[in-house]
């Protein structure tokens, strides 16, 4: 397994372009390959310098990219800072003092850390050494040494140094060398008392209001408080508000409404405390939102092969432009050949796909528009009147309309003039629906 502390290519990349106030910028060219092993070619950009390479994901392909511009970068690269030596030679990163809160949470003992006042050095010669104003002797000051005290359950131990951050670091070295060795003490069930004396001072500095609706919001109970009676001349009113906490009720008396809420909810708190305590539930794991990928879909070459609609719009988005915008202009044809035209419009641009369905219309729209681009197209065009045309003739078979003719063009000409001279048979039967009946009629006398 490799050191999670050592620094990836992309991450170097990054400091190399920081260095160079320069703005790294990856583009991922194509992907190759079925689903199951594809590969993708990532091109990046580093000033005036490009390079490429691939991997079977786009994150591998990055990395790798990254390792060759590391390789064949021309740019200097920053001088590494040599690591910070270690506080007192403690091996690893972890300081003395966080070493030791782990140790005394095992243990069950605090580890409380006290600053000790240095005493005062008496100043023996203030008063022998005066030479006049101008001829003073003047003595090096001594340097001024910390000390701290640290108390581990019944254990103390004493630490100095040049700060006072030192002194705590020297005092938990001592307590680490003499409490590593020592057995953890058994847990005594005046712990559970502790705790709650704990909570009990955590919840002194909360007013009796905020732990009923602390304890209510916990056991799901409603929380209402209400001034059911107010008494007494202007100026020295009486108020009684009473407090209602799911089954439990109870009533306060003031001088003010404030006053009267807060006597009713101490009330009611010393019934609450009663019942009993609640089961422990674990807390749900966090679920972090994915970083946004730092790669450009870019590349009149990109996206051969996938849904034009799809490839149109990822391009928007690569470009941080709008949308493609799809509207309906017309629908025509019969009822069981219906023929739709689609326009798309992006930024200035518009173009127009047909098609037997909308999803064909919009999606000849989005390619029209992807060549109008200057992108190349996901299939080739002669494929598609292939296809148009063997889906023209398939329907017009099962309509009835003059197939013999139709197999007799298809040995003459292509595919896109068969699709052609069907539609204008099409268009001529529409404008005249008897001629259909009349063929209908002639086949039944033939059979």
């Amino acid at each position: 397994m490799a050191n999670p502390k050592e620094k990836t290519p992309m991450c170097l990349v990054n400091e190399l372009a920081r260095f160079h106030s320069i703005q790294p910028q990856y583009k991922l060219l194509s992907e190759s390959g079925p689903a199951h092993s594809k590969m993708f070619s990532v091109q990046l950009s580093l000033g005036e310098q490009t390079w490429e390479s691939e991997g079977s994901s786009i994150k591998k392909a990055q990395q790798a990219v990254a390792y060759k511009a590391l390789t064949e970068s021309t740019l200097p690269k920053p001088v590494q800072k040599p690591p910070k030596s270690n506080v007192n030679n403690n091996p690893g990163s972890i300081t003395p003092t966080v070493e030791l809160n782990g140790l005394a949470m095992k243990r069950g003992e605090p580890a409380i850390y006290r600053p000790l006042d240095p005493k005062p050095f008496p100043n023996y010669r203030a008063n022998y050494n005066f030479r006049g104003m101008y001829n003073q002797r003047y003595h090096c000051p001594m340097p001024k040494i910390f000390y701290v005290q640290l108390t581990v359950g019944n254990n103390e131990f004493f630490g100095e140094g040049k700060t006072r951050q030192a002194a705590r670091h020297n005092a938990a070295m001592k307590a680490l060398q003499a409490l590593q060795n020592e057995p953890i003490p058994e847990k005594s069930p005046q712990n559970g008392e502790s705790g709650k004396e704990m909570d009990d001072d955590k919840d002194a500095n909360k007013s009796e209001i905020s732990l009923v609706f602390e304890i209510a919001l916990k056991r799901n109970m409603p929380v209402s408080f209400e001034v059911i009676k107010e008494s007494g001349p202007p100026h020295m009113k009486s108020f009684v508000t009473r407090v209602s906490v799911g089954e439990f009720s109870a009533e306060g008396e003031g001088n003010s409404k404030k006053l009267s809420k807060k006597r009713a909810a101490t009330t009611v708190l010393q019934e609450l405390k009663k019942l009993p305590p609640l089961p422990v539930v674990e807390k749900p794991k966090l679920f972090f939102k994915k970083r946004p990928k730092t790669i450009v879909k870019a590349g009149p070459e990109y996206g051969q092969g996938m849904n034009p609609i799809s490839r149109l719009a990822q391009i928007q988005q690569a470009r941080k432009e709008k949308e493609p915008d799809y509207v309906l202009l017309s629908e025509r044809g019969m009822p069981r050949r219906r023929e739709f035209v689609m326009q798309v419009k992006v930024g200035n641009e518009v173009a127009t796909g047909t098609g037997p369905n909308k999803k064909i219309a919009k999606k000849n729209a989005a390619e029209a528009m992807l060549l109008q681009l200057g992108y190349k197209a996901s299939t080739s065009l002669q494929d598609q009147l292939d296809k148009a045309a063997l889906s023209a003739l398939k329907q017009f078979s099962e309509q009835g309309l003059e197939s013999i003719d139709g197999a007799v063009n298809a040995e003459k000409g292509s595919l896109e003039k068969q699709a052609k001279h069907l539609r204008e048979k099409a268009d001529n039967n529409q404008a005249n629906p008897g001629s259909i009946t009349q063929d209908c009629k002639k086949s039944k006398s033939a059979i």
